[in-house]
């Protein structure tokens, strides 16, 4: 007698063969075959790859840094590449005018030598422009000059009525702050009484100074300055006095250093003792030339 199976059906027989199983058919992508690891999913898959791609971009992105880090190094040949903004204009224009000294200073240095080197050329002709230069220097302003005078100082109005005239639009700004039309005003005017020499901020007047507006500075011969703008004069105070006193701008800009509303700073005080130094800036003059007609 062959081998017994029972039915499908739940009976005494069944269950002396055991528990029965019911075996479902697998296919597509969760096949799999005996003894085999069970297939990683997508989600698995993704994971795997990014971390090889950690495991492989860590390591480069430590090389690039540390290459920036050298070149950094080497360029800044130790000074700061990203130097701290400015927030302070006083402080910019004071550094401006530090760098400009030094620059003066070098460029000093630099003519000293160039003087030295002419001095030593033995010829007749360059000798007889020598001393045609020296008999020009007073007049140049390339000599310092000492003597009794007067100094005038300009000023802002104060913070406090600056910060109220912005406020109020119905206000002219202009007539709370010096512009280069102040300080040329009083220059002429001192010039006018007789003055022999002038410094503005102690820097030497001459022919080919300029003077204009940058913000709320004042640029004197491409250097910013701020306020208080100091003007001395060498020459005989009461002349100068009298001539600044005859002066329809000056006299505008002290009507407004007297009207509490705006208060613009103006004094005038005589000197026993001024120092114009020498003028050391450039002296090249450039000019224009007419075109030729064709």
């Amino acid at each position: 007698m062959g081998p017994r199976y029972g039915p499908l059906g739940g009976s005494d027989d069944s269950e002396a063969m055991g528990p029965r199983v019911t075996l479902v058919p697998m296919t597509g992508s969760h096949a799999q075959t005996p003894g085999q690891a069970p297939a990683a999913g997508p989600e698995k898959s993704r994971d795997a790859r990014a971390r090889n791609l950690w495991r492989m971009g860590t390591p480069v992105m430590v090389l690039l840094c540390g290459a920036l880090f050298v070149v950094s190094a080497t360029s800044s040949e130790g000074t700061d590449l990203r130097p701290g903004r400015y927030t302070d204009l006083a402080s910019l224009v004071q550094n401006e005018s530090d760098e400009y000294e030094r620059l003066q200073e070098r460029a000093g240095q630099l003519k000293a030598q160039v003087d030295t080197l002419a001095g030593g050329v033995n010829d007749r002709q360059v000798k007889r422009k020598q001393r045609q230069a020296e008999q020009l220097r007073g007049l140049a302003g390339l000599d310092t000059v000492t003597g009794t005078g007067i100094t005038v100082v300009l000023d802002d109005a104060s913070a406090d009525v600056l910060e109220r005239a912005v406020a109020d639009t119905d206000l002219d700004l202009d007539r709370y702050i010096v512009h280069q039309q102040d300080i040329q005003a009083v220059v002429n005017a001192m010039w006018a009484g007789g003055a022999a020499a002038i410094t503005i901020q102690g820097q030497r007047i001459v022919t080919t100074t300029g003077i204009k507006c940058i913000g709320s500075s004042v640029q004197l011969q491409g250097v910013p300055y701020p306020p208080p703008y100091v003007i001395s004069a060498v020459g005989d105070p009461v002349a100068m006095t009298s001539a600044i006193d005859r002066s329809l701008r000056v006299n505008q800009f002290r009507a407004d250093a007297l009207n509490p509303d705006i208060g613009v700073g103006w004094t005038l005080s005589p000197q026993e003792t001024i120092e114009a130094p020498a003028y050391t800036g450039l002296l090249d003059i450039t000019y224009a030339e007419p075109v030729g007609t064709t």
